[in-house]
C-alpha cells in the first residue's frame, strides 16, 4: 500500500494534484449556488421595495 501511495517517489505531486483538482471542482460546484442565493435575495428585496412604493402611491 505504501508503494502505491508513494507512486515511485512522485506521490506528493500526484496526490496534491488530485487534492487541488477536487478543491477546484468543489469551488466550481458551490460558487454558482451562492451567487444564485444572493441574486434571489436581491430580487426579493427589489420586489418588496416596489410593492411598498405601489402601496404608498395607491
Amino acid at each position: 500500500m505504501n508503494d502505491f501511495l508513494a507512486m515511485g517517489g512522485y506521490g506528493a505531486y500526484v496526490w496534491s494534484s488530485y487534492a487541488i483538482f477536487a478543491l477546484a471542482l468543489l469551488i466550481d460546484y458551490i460558487t454558482p449556488r451562492l451567487r444564485n442565493r444572493r441574486v434571489i435575495a436581491e430580487l426579493r428585496g427589489r420586489m418588496k421595495r416596489q410593492q411598498r412604493r405601489q402601496e404608498k402611491s395607491a
